[in-house]
């Protein structure tokens, strides 16, 4: 066995730090506690506080200096058949139905390359900006179907032992009455894939919306599929959706992991009726992935005004129901959102902004980190405890404060190896020591 390696101190949020470790001293008015981790063969072996009791050592500049660092983030849904596309495929009004007619039109011309070459773009940078698993939604009807899911499924595989990638088939919530959605639902489970399906906009509701859904629940237990809706992502019928999904999965008895994403005309309800559909989503033991940049940046627009209300899931309302609530990137650079960069720092510090999800608090970090891997079902829940991968997102920041303030520089650990920064970066002074070279 390999000797055991010491990390350089760091502050870590004492919510991703095993809760059965003792001694680590108590948490600051930030929830960091200063500790020093020390790995063999790319798990964590020990957990250090620091400075350590009886040692006399001290930081070199005193603990508040220590660089902040996190457990690598979640993307919990992300659209990798389609990023960069805005400037070839403008949203110039900004709405829904531009976001919708623009991704038609570039659907009709979308192929293996392309797909491949943006999707390996937008996963280097996520990679590089410390993600260690991404869900990505597949438009998974028409032309651009079968050429998406080549690329996707090759970049899985490309990325395997990096980025653990998920894959969720995406077409109108009928499409599961069908023969062709029968089909459609075989393909995906013998490609490991999820299923998946939109509730409301860009569709106008239907009569067979519910049916809809009773087949796809059906499907998806026969197959063995985790289920994830693209639902209620509008201005109009708040909660329709989510409200009919949660009675359905009772109904069926169905136990197959599902969440909801948007579920955003939520915010729409009055207190009291968004409490007890928040309620009703926790008894069907449904998830949430929220999405406010995306949502924000769509909804609520009237010509020549401000938005009164905006309109995103209700995060904290869902949560405090007992609801398990993942925040994600959605749309990056094309018709739906022109912004983004697979980057969860930045997604931290403008949720902080617009969902008031503040990361020093256990359940405003949870979205990023614990709370997507336990709804994506992945192996680790992202919790430093004994065992666990020797992976870290080191922030040129000492503070939670310190982030918010100006976006900060990053290095990543992997498997105890350090990916090296951007060429030529001159790091900061808190991430200089820091080996250069994996």
């Amino acid at each position: 066995m390999n000797q055991p390696e010491l990390l350089p101190p760091m502050r870590l949020p004492r919510a991703l730090l095993d809760p059965r470790l003792e001694g680590l001293g108590r948490a600051d008015d930030e929830g960091l506690v200063a500790v020093r981790l020390e790995h063999v063969e790319g798990r964590i072996s020990a957990i250090h506080p620091w400075p350590q009791p009886g040692t006399g050592s001290l930081p070199p500049q005193g603990a508040g200096e220590l660089p902040l660092a996190i457990t690598p983030p979640v993307e919990p849904h992300a659209h990798l058949d389609k990023p960069f596309t805005a400037a070839a495929f403008p949203n110039r009004d900004s709405t829904v139905a531009g976001a919708f007619a623009a991704n038609c039109e570039e659907a009709q011309s979308r192929d293996q390359q392309g797909v491949l070459a943006r999707g390996d773009q937008a996963l280097a940078l996520a990679w590089g900006h410390g993600l260690r698993a991404l869900r990505s939604h597949v438009d998974s009807l028409g032309a651009a179907a079968a050429p998406s899911w080549e690329a996707l499924t090759t970049l899985r595989q490309r990325w395997a032992g990096r980025l653990e990638l998920q894959l969720v088939a995406m077409v109108p919530i009928q499409h599961w009455l069908s023969p062709e959605g029968e089909a459609l639902a075989a393909r995906v489970a013998a490609a490991a894939g999820i299923l998946g399906g939109v509730i409301g906009p860009p569709f106008a509701p239907r009569s067979r919306d519910r049916d809809g859904v009773v087949a796809l629940l059906r499907l998806a237990e026969r197959l063995g599929c985790a289920v994830d809706l693209h639902i209620d992502e509008g201005s109009s019928d708040p909660g329709r959706g989510v409200a009919m999904v949660s009675r359905e999965r009772l109904a069926q008895r169905s136990e197959l992991p599902l969440v909801c994403s948007h579920a955003s005309s939520m915010a729409l309800l009055a207190e009291g009726p968004c409490q007890r559909l928040c309620e009703a989503i926790a008894a069907a033991g449904i998830g949430v992935i929220a999405l406010p940049t995306t949502n924000l940046w769509l909804l609520g627009r009237r010509a020549g005004h401000t938005p009164l209300h905006r309109i995103q899931a209700p995060i904290r309302q869902l949560q405090l129901a007992g609801v398990e609530v993942a925040l994600g990137g959605d749309n990056v650079q094309d018709p739906w959102y022109p912004g983004g960069a697979f980057d969860p720092i930045e997604l931290l510090r403008l949720a902080a902004l617009i969902s008031h999800v503040v990361p020093w608090q256990r359940q405003g970090l949870a979205p990023f980190t614990s709370a997507p891997a336990r709804l994506l079902g992945l192996a680790w829940d992202g919790v430093l405890r004994l065992g666990a991968p020797a992976d870290l997102l080191v922030l040129g920041a000492s503070s939670w404060r310190q982030l918010l303030a100006q976006a900060p520089q990053r290095r990543v650990l992997r498997g105890g190896q350090w990916l090296p920064p951007p060429p030529g970066e001159r790091l900061s002074p808190l991430l200089a020591s820091l080996p250069r070279c994996p």
